[in-house]
């Protein structure tokens, strides 16, 4: 099997890694570090948790440690560019580790905080910047940043920068690198919009996929609950209450929303904080500091502010609210069964929200076991949740392993699905159209 001394790996990067306890890189580690160390371009296709971080961190800090010129003032030598304030955060924190003994230099520049002290960071030269684009920009326009020497660029999670708006404002960062750069490129979906700046941006790319979709979610054990919209409250504190709900987050699609749901949770005596964008910096800060400690048990967050939450032992992810865009589905429940840890994702879906969980089935290409609490007298089981049944391949084949709780579920609603398809059908077979909304409005665009 391989082990990071066989990736070529300097001994100070080693070191480092054995200090943190790492000794076999994941799959995209094993694919990528050889590559990025001999300079080629990449294109990643990945999921969160799947370690791509430290894919390119270490790749990155190796051309830093043997090549020592130091950044100019106002310089960077590296540069990533993550969508969020909390996965900024994370990625310096792990080039901060991984280079522990190589004595280069990291900064973060991001929104929701005082520029004084990034300026004052700049100013000197940094060899690692990792920044959101809104606040790079600023800093671009207000001339405390040049980026004519970067020798390296990495765009982090690309997917979610097109859902935040971010992808003319990159562009707009990329042409001020040098052409002769090297430039890495994460994503877990490659929308049409994503595979055209890919395209632009990378030369004679090296390829590596994965963990794709349909592979993220077999790993978690996934639960849906049909409830009425007023019920939706009580049933996530029955929920929360149980004992095996021990880390959980539960994910609203507005800032709004996390704040009640997050008052409620604490008015019946559950230790839950909320996180999202109109918190300022510190305050995401600590509430996220709390969740990882154990001081609050329950994290209440928006998709934006959930980016960089990645956090060990997320025992349940609770979609309090189904999200708008079907692969934001798969980034949530990704957040628990990290590294081959057991996870559960429960989702609470009303009426209203039917089409959503019909896109999101389309897309992971599996029917999700169900629960209906709105019978009079249901009640929430306490047998372990089934599996999701596959989808049918096009050819009539399953596209995943087979699931338990079909059956079952067909003679319990007159062998029909909640929303009116009968369950044979349900799946993509052979001469069946099946029709699904169109994706509704990404998140508007603005800064981070």
């Amino acid at each position: 099997m391989t082990q990071f001394s066989d990736l070529g790996l300097t001994e100070v990067l080693l070191r480092a890694l054995q200090h943190e306890g790492y000794t076999q890189p994941t799959p995209i580690q094993a694919q990528a570090i050889k590559p990025l160390l001999q300079g080629r371009d990449l294109l990643g296709i990945a999921q969160t948790g799947t370690g791509k971080t430290a894919a390119f961190a270490l790749p990155i800090l190796q051309r830093l440690v043997t090549d020592r010129r130091p950044a100019p003032p106002r310089g960077v030598r590296a540069l990533v560019l993550a969508p969020t304030r909390e996965l900024a955060a994370q990625i310096a924190d792990s080039f901060r580790a991984y280079g522990r003994f190589a004595r280069v230099s990291v900064a973060t520049v991001v929104g929701g905080v005082g520029m004084g002290s990034q300026v004052k960071a700049l100013a000197r030269g940094v060899d690692v910047l990792v920044a959101t684009p809104g606040r790079l920009l600023d800093h671009m326009s207000s001339g405390n940043l040049r980026l004519d020497t970067t020798e390296v660029i990495v765009l982090d999670e690309a997917d979610h920068m097109l859902d935040l708006g971010f992808i003319i404002p990159i562009r707009q960062i990329l042409a001020r690198i040098p052409k002769n750069r090297q430039s890495l490129f994460f994503s877990a979906t490659m929308p049409k919009e994503i595979a055209g700046l890919a395209a632009d941006m990378l030369r004679d790319p090296v390829e590596v996929v994965v963990a794709p979709v349909a592979t993220t979610v077999e790993r978690v054990v996934q639960q849906v609950f049909l409830v009425n919209d007023a019920g939706k409250r009580d049933l996530l504190v029955e929920l929360l209450r149980r004992p095996d709900f021990q880390r959980t987050l539960v994910f609203t699609r507005t800032k709004r929303g996390a704040d009640r749901v997050s008052q409620h949770l604490a008015a019946a005596g559950i230790n839950a904080t909320a996180i999202h964008g109109n918190k300022s910096q510190p305050q995401r800060q600590r509430a996220l500091d709390g969740f990882r400690a154990g001081r609050s048990s329950v994290l209440v967050a928006t998709d934006i502010a959930a980016r960089g939450i990645d956090v060990d032992d997320v025992t349940h992810v609770v979609n309090y609210e189904l999200p708008e865009v079907p692969e934001a589905y798969v980034h949530r429940i990704g957040r628990t069964a990290r590294a081959g840890a057991a996870g559960m994702a429960v989702s609470l879906c009303d009426d209203s929200e039917r089409g959503l969980l019909r896109a999101i089935e389309k897309l992971t290409r599996q029917i999700l076991p169900f629960t209906d609490r709105r019978a009079p007298g249901s009640d929430v089981p306490r047998n372990k949740p089934q599996q999701a049944r596959p989808h049918h391949s096009a050819g009539g084949r399953e596209t995943q392993h087979k699931g338990k709780g079909g059956a079952a579920r067909g003679r319990a609603f007159g062998g029909r699905h909640p929303y009116g398809e009968k369950i044979s059908n349900f799946g993509a077979e052979p001469g069946h159209k099946r029709h699904y909304p169109s994706r509704q409005g990404h998140s508007p665009a603005g800064k981070i």
